[in-house]
This record gives structure tokens, sequence and C-alpha cells, in this order.
């Protein structure tokens, strides 16, 4: 396939963040699941992620663009950024986040969204 166009606002599937606190649109394409998530002011992965997740802390790697808003991210070691708007991201496993700020943060994902905010079977 030479060519390849989708919108977001037909992805192939939506997963809700616990207490109405965002959601992520995915598109698969042939590389793999892309991901838009939105995180609206008061998101924390530890408080809304974390129960779909079953994991202390976010075992996924991300590799994206952060489209609007800002967003905090602390690494399990203590390692901190702050990421906005215009911003590449590349964050290893192993993290909490968080929305700073009365904006949402609004963020594409390439790599990092496939099992994301996806609850967890058993």
């Amino acid at each position: 396939m030479a060519m390849v166009r989708r919108n977001f606002d037909k992805a192939d599937e939506t997963r809700p963040f616990v207490d109405g606190t965002g959601r992520l649109d995915l598109i698969q394409v042939e590389g793999g699941a892309v991901g838009r998530a939105v995180f609206e002011p008061g998101w924390r992965w530890s408080e809304h992620i974390k129960p779909l997740a079953g994991t202390d802390s976010c075992q996924s790697a991300h590799t994206g663009y952060v489209v609007s808003g800002r967003m905090h991210v602390v690494m399990d070691d203590g390692e901190s950024d702050d990421y906005g708007a215009g911003d590449f991201m590349q964050v290893t496993p192993g993290h909490d986040a968080w929305v700073l700020g009365d904006e949402p943060c609004l963020v594409i994902d390439w790599t990092g969204f496939a099992g994301y905010a996806k609850p967890t079977e058993g």
C-alpha cells in the first residue's frame, strides 16, 4: 500500500479512561497501532489507568508528539520532566504521569498505545 489516510475521529477502537478523565483512540495500520490520547485536567496515570493496567507504574514505552496541553512524567527512579505542545517525547516503561494545568493534554503516540488503558483479563 503506497498511501494510507485515516482519521482519529473514525478510530478502529476507543478506550475510555476511568472517571471520564479522557480517552484513547486507536488506528490499526500495517506497522502497528497509532494512538491519539486526550488526557483531561486532573488525569493521573496512577489513579485513572493503574486500575485498568494492574501494574504499579506504566509499563508502556512511549514515542510520541504532544499536540496541546502539558504533562509531567516521573520515572520509577525519580527522574522527571514536563512535556508540552510541540514536544517530541520518548519515555521508557516504568513511570507515572499527570496533566498539568486546566487544559486537556493531547498526545499522538506510535509505539506505546496498543495495550494502553486496556483492562487486564482475569
